[in-house]
């Protein structure tokens, strides 16, 4: 149960990944990858980190049209042991992510805005809202920003690195101005991620988190977004999540991303 509520946990840090990059409520056919494959370069078409990056904010629509999304809202399925548990996630672009999860009729929320974050989870005990640690903050600030962390990373304070290749695909690395580290794998073909490695803790240990996107889809606007991950940490604890719905540019009130006050203590009986 215990490695049970780490996963719920971080599911508003993984499923940050996938609202990041949802961009639309309409829908078409899954995408494959002769629909979107671009000509491999030969040894000498070597591509950069740079480049590579471009190519992917191209293959998901484009700077021009991301801008154009101020806030995304997301439903999702979490399947986690044998449960599947219903999620909802809520961006307002470089203000506030809030992922909101219900188990078992109790809702645990993690909050990230521009300043810091913070969480509640009553199965741990914790009912009141509490403030994320610092490290943690770090760790998932970009979820604040529609397009995903590679999106734009430079004006962001990040860098990019090529790794080299997994297999067939290009392994970039991203590092934060904070100095927090992810490994994407990117198709050489669609310039979509495969997947994205992370670190994170599970009961006070580090681990690698890997999270592989899958059933990408093109949106009315021109967006293609994974309606799909599948997430593991560290051979430990897997989950998998599922988008059912996605809205754009929703009205939200930006207060839904500050800490609420502690509800008051109840008085002693006279």
């Amino acid at each position: 149960m215990k490695i049970l509520m780490c996963g719920i946990v971080v599911i508003a840090g993984m499923a940050g990944v996938l609202s990041a990059n949802a961009q639309s409520t309409g829908q078409e056919p899954a995408v494959s990858p002769a629909q979107t494959a671009a000509p491999a370069p030969t040894a000498d078409q070597a591509l950069t980190a740079d480049e590579i990056v471009a190519k992917y904010v191209a293959a998901i629509g484009g700077k021009d049209a991301i801008s154009q999304v101020k806030t995304v809202t997301t439903e999702s399925t979490v399947s986690v042991m044998g449960n599947e548990v219903p999620s909802t996630t809520v961006i307002v672009d470089g203000v506030g992510y809030k992922s909101e999860t219900d188990f078992n009729g109790q809702k645990i929320v993690q909050c990230y805005n521009d300043k810091g974050g913070w969480m509640i989870n009553p199965m741990a005990g914790a009912a009141d809202p509490t403030p994320i640690p610092d490290d943690q903050y770090k760790a998932n600030k970009a979820n604040i920003y529609i397009g995903g962390a590679l999106y734009d990373y430079a004006a962001k304070g990040s860098k990019v690195e090529l790794m080299g290749k997994d297999g067939d695909a290009y392994k970039i690395k991203l590092t934060t101005k904070d100095n927090v580290d992810s490994t994407y794998l990117i198709d050489p073909a669609t310039y979509l991620v495969r997947s994205l490695t992370t670190k994170g803790d599970m009961q006070g240990q580090e681990v690698e988190v890997t999270t592989k996107l899958s059933d990408y889809r093109k949106t009315e606007v021109g967006f293609l977004m994974p309606y799909a991950l599948d997430i593991d940490f560290g051979g430990q604890f897997g989950l998998n999540i599922a988008i059912k719905k996605v809205e754009l540019n929703k009205t939200v009130d930006p207060a839904v991303f500050e800490m609420p006050k502690p509800a008051p203590a109840a008085s002693p009986a006279e």
